[in-house]
């Protein structure tokens, strides 16, 4: 398996119920393209004076059923791939059944679709990076040994010494499959990015809508190619930060493609994970000019529920920290995702997942579910819901979020958590259940604390306001849980005035 950026990795060839499926075209046509590719081994075997063998399952022997279209590389790599990967599978069975003849005859076809593919590829293609010339010299090599080696053992009588080399044969169609492998997921990857490339750079609708359409097609053929992919939807998200990549995804109906993908679950989790990174970028309430999305609008609840899934199910923190962002994204494009969220019992996914260091562990991924559970507490049912899943110890403990690193990024991180808990408090403590609850868990003390110690808050005036607000608002419920010293400084006066007291203070005023 190879190794592919984020831990991610591609299996060196299909499975089988990953075949990569083949175009339907007329009949006729099928059967003329098929003539070059059904005689194209044949003849080679014959320039290699190899024997065309007649055993009673020749029948099965896999042909090309339909060649690639006139200058298209794409189809030409899915083609062929499909049918090394399937030669590759079925010279295993015969190894596995010392059936040395087709073992050697059916290395030699594989040699030949290999040099096909690579010169075929190379006359179409724009032109091949130093490792994918190195990867195809590897790969030839190899399949040169193997058939090397399996015509050796046609030679051979004696079962002991075939079985040593039966090892050594597997062992090279292993080391083949790999660099096969390396080699497909390489020239796959550089024609999916040209394809982006094309959608980036092209201001035509057309053939922006076309060459989205055979981008998203791509995603139908197998868990490997959508690893694939899943790097050029990273690719469109660096895209949509900018306003003319978000005006030519709406023009070509990319978010009805965005909504497929998170919703078939035949996709892969990084897959759907990267379709959830588009539309956090899409949505992101720092871009001013994505509020005329109307195909967004139009899919929104297929995708909040999709993404709610996709959290529910994360198998790692990066994906649940995608799918979180796009919902805490959604959550500001449209208030009527809140009421979709309170549906899909979303506050009970998310705080379950707070107890999960799987999925959640980092500030990054707290600032996102607050982030979501401050924008629905406008809700009054919110409340409610939040209680009955002990929600407010869990945001009481978001008031003493702390970074582990000295780092910027994560410092504001954790600001941006202990404030956005904060404003959540204030909203939830309208009810007076919350307010009592918040006061039992000895919240008051806790905000009383950021307010008068800056090192708490990193003298943040966001964090400071927002505890201000929430402290008054508690104590409006509960005053007795104050100390005279602390009503007097920080509920009393006007905000603003304590506020200033606040923010002027030294530690050793405490």
């Amino acid at each position: 398996m190879m190794a592919l950026p984020g831990g991610r990795h591609l299996d060196p060839t299909p499975l089988p119920g990953q075949r990569l499926h083949l175009m339907q075209v007329d009949s006729v046509q099928r059967w003329m393209e098929d003539l070059k590719f059904m005689t194209e081994c044949e003849c080679m075997c014959v320039l290699q004076a190899k024997p065309i063998s007649l055993e009673e399952d020749t029948q099965g022997d896999v042909i090309l059923a339909g060649g690639p279209g006139p200058g298209d590389p794409l189809q030409l790599l899915l083609k062929r791939g499909w049918v090394i990967s399937t030669e590759l599978r079925r010279i295993g069975q015969k190894l596995a059944q010392d059936r040395w003849a087709r073992v050697h005859s059916m290395s030699v076809r594989l040699t030949c679709h290999a040099r096909s593919m690579v010169s075929e590829y190379s006359a179409l293609s724009r032109g091949a990076s130093q490792e994918m010339n190195q990867v195809e010299k590897l790969l030839m090599e190899k399949c040169s040994e193997l058939s090397a080696v399996t015509e050796r053992c046609l030679q051979v009588e004696n079962e002991n010494v075939l079985k040593s080399m039966k090892a050594c044969v597997s062992e090279t169609l292993s080391t083949l499959g790999q660099h096969f492998g390396q080699l497909l997921e390489l020239a796959l990857t550089q024609e999916v990015q040209a394809l982006v490339r094309k959608i980036d750079s092209s201001d035509n609708i057309y053939i922006t809508e076309s060459t989205t359409g055979n981008l998203f097609s791509l995603t139908q053929e197998g868990a490997p190619l959508c690893r694939i992919i899943a790097k050029a939807l990273r690719t469109l998200a660096s895209i949509c930060c900018v306003e003319e990549g978000v005006h030519q995804l709406e023009k070509v109906d990319g978010v009805l493609c965005l909504a497929d993908i998170l919703t078939d679950d035949s996709h892969s989790e990084a897959t759907r994970a990267e379709a959830a990174a588009v539309v956090a970028q899409v949505t992101s309430p720092h871009l001013s000019f994505t509020q005329h999305l109307s195909s967004f609008l139009e899919s929104m609840e297929e995708i909040v529920t999709a993404l709610v899934k996709l959290c529910q199910e994360a198998s790692s923190g990066e994906v649940f920290l995608l799918a979180s962002a796009a919902l805490a994204n959604i959550t500001f494009f449209d208030t009527m995702a809140c009421e979709m969220l309170l549906q899909l019992n979303a506050i009970r996914v998310l705080l379950e997942a707070c107890s999960d260091k799987q999925r959640v562990d980092t500030p990054y991924t707290r600032d996102q579910i607050v982030t979501i559970l401050a924008n629905m507490s406008v809700l009054e049912q919110c409340a409610s819901d939040i209680i009955q899943e002990n929600g407010i110890q869990l945001i009481m403990g978001m008031l003493s979020e702390k970074p582990r690193s000295g780092a910027p990024a994560e410092v504001a991180a954790c600001e941006r958590v202990q404030q956005k808990a904060a404003v959540t408090l204030a909203r939830l403590s309208r009810d007076s259940d919350v307010a009592r609850e918040a006061v039992r868990l000895n919240c008051m003390s806790r905000l009383i604390e950021l307010c008068r110690s800056p090192s708490e808050r990193n003298s943040s005036d966001a964090v400071l306001v927002a505890c201000l607000a929430a402290l008054r608002r508690l104590a409006g419920v509960c005053p007795e849980g104050l100390q005279d010293s602390d009503f007097q400084q920080l509920v009393q006066p006007r905000l603003v005035d304590s506020f200033l007291l606040c923010s002027n203070m030294e530690e050793s005023f405490v």
